[in-house]
Formats: C-alpha cells, sequence, structure tokens
C-alpha cells in the first residue's frame, strides 16, 4: 500500500454521519466504509437497504433514528455514537433541507424550520462532539454547506438556505480556529448541483435546469461520490494540516 493510499484509509476511525439514509450522506457513508472506518449513520426516516448496502462493505453499522428539527436530538445523537462506539473520530453534519421561496412571503415558521435543520442542528451536533473528541486529544469535523452560502443561487428565490449555509460557513472557520491547538480540525464542502433526490425537481425544470447549466463552466451536474471523495480526504490524515477550509465541489460554479 502506497503511503497516499494509506493516508487515505480510515480504519479503526468512528465516523458519525446524519442524513446518511440517501443523497450526499448515502454517498459519504459509503465512501468510509470503503475506507475502513466504522459507521454511525442517522436520519430522520430508516433506510434497512441503504444499512445493508453499507454493511456489505465489510464494517460494523449502527443506525439511529434522529430529528434534526428536534433540539435535543443533536446532542443526543452524539452521545449515542459514543456509547456505541467507545469514542468519537468523525463527524460529518450533513443533515439539511431546501426551501424555496420569496422572501416576502416566507413565513417565520419556514424561515425558523431552514435555519433549525440547516444551522441550528449543526451547531448543536458540532458543541455536543467537542466534548468527546478535546477528551481524546483529536477529531475531525466535517460540515456540509454549499455554494449558496457563497453566492445567491438563481433563478431560485432561497434568501433563508442561502443564510442558513453562510452560517455553517462560518461557523466552520470559527471552530477551526478555536480548536485547532486541541488537534481537533473543522472543514466544510460546499457543493453545487449534484444529482440528488434534492436537486431532482430542479434538474427536470425548464427554466431552473437551462439557468444552473449555463452558471456552471463544465456545464453538467456533479454525481454524490464527487463530494464523497472530497469528504474522505477532508476526514483522513491526507488532510492533516487543512483545517478552516470550505471547498466548492461544484463545476467550477463559484470561480465566476
Amino acid at each position: 500500500m502506497s503511503v497516499l493510499t494509506e493516508k487515505l484509509r480510515l480504519d479503526g476511525k468512528v465516523a458519525l454521519v446524519t442524513g446518511a439514509t440517501r443523497g450526499l450522506g448515502f454517498a459519504i457513508a459509503e465512501a468510509f466504509a470503503e475506507a475502513g472506518a466504522r459507521l454511525i449513520v442517522s436520519s430522520r426516516t430508516a433506510n434497512p437497504a441503504a444499512l445493508d448496502r453499507l454493511r456489505s462493505h465489510g464494517v460494523e453499522v449502527d443506525y439511529v433514528q434522529a430529528d434534526m428539527e428536534d433540539p435535543e436530538a443533536p446532542g443526543e445523537l452524539v452521545r449515542e455514537a459514543v456509547r456505541l462506539a467507545g469514542r468519537l473520530d468523525i463527524l460529518v453534519n450533513n443533515a439539511g433541507i431546501a426551501d424555496h421561496g420569496d422572501t416576502h412571503d416566507f413565513s417565520d415558521e419556514r424561515f425558523r424550520r431552514s435555519m433549525t435543520v440547516n444551522f441550528d442542528s449543526v451547531f448543536r451536533s458540532c458543541r455536543a462532539a467537542l466534548g468527546p473528541m478535546r477528551a481524546q486529544g483529536e477529531g475531525v469535523i466535517l460540515n456540509i454547506g454549499s455554494i449558496a452560502g457563497f453566492v445567491s443561487l438563481v433563478p431560485q428565490p432561497q434568501a433563508a438556505y442561502n443564510a442558513s449555509k453562510a452560517a455553517v460557513h462560518m461557523l466552520t472557520k470559527s471552530l477551526a480556529s478555536d480548536y485547532a491547538a486541541e488537534n481537533i480540525r473543522v472543514n466544510a464542502i460546499a457543493p453545487g448541483y449534484i444529482v440528488t433526490d434534492m436537486t431532482a425537481g430542479g434538474l427536470a425544470d425548464p427554466e431552473m435546469a437551462p439557468t444552473w447549466k449555463a452558471m456552471t463552466p463544465m456545464a453538467r451536474p456533479g454525481q454524490p461520490e464527487d463530494v464523497a471523495c472530497a469528504a474522505v480526504f477532508l476526514c483522513s490524515s491526507a488532510s492533516a494540516y487543512i483545517t478552516g477550509a470550505v471547498i466548492p465541489v461544484d463545476g467550477g460554479y463559484t470561480s465566476r
């Protein structure tokens, strides 16, 4: 095994991935399984087929149901992960929602839900994970942000979503600065348009799809594996000197 290949392995590492039974979360969890990680995966709704596929890679997988809209869920999830595995090496905050709508008609309820799931739960999960990570003297946190945290996407109006993801990016940088001396790294991935259930409607929409394609230099959406490969890199020792980074995986969208 080459030095680079060895650095990309996650053997012996315990990884908790939220929103992990479909889309980007599942792709990340599967890539971690292929890299040898012991997994705790969570989602709002169970998906036995996804769990079977993860276990087919020969790693130990536990599932913990968690609705990240519940303020107590992030802390309870982290505590259960530590109880199940004895430690927590990697936390991936992937669970999120996308809610588009004109701001002048956007209700407080919709705004609060967007912030609760996309940002508040990330803050609470990070806060909970810092305890065991500080106690063991190391850890990696990976937050899934969005290119919407850098730029205002069009043609869909989504001010609340954009704001929630910008908050995730700033949280990432702040935590990276605050805890680097304790050997805890914190980074984020900012996906562009990736082929998942969440983007299926937009990618089929006669107005949105052409605009998305035209504004992406590579002129196509990405695949979940594109994000998953970046996640393995950022959560492995191959990126040992990277913290506080928010890396776009966007086909060049934010380069323009």
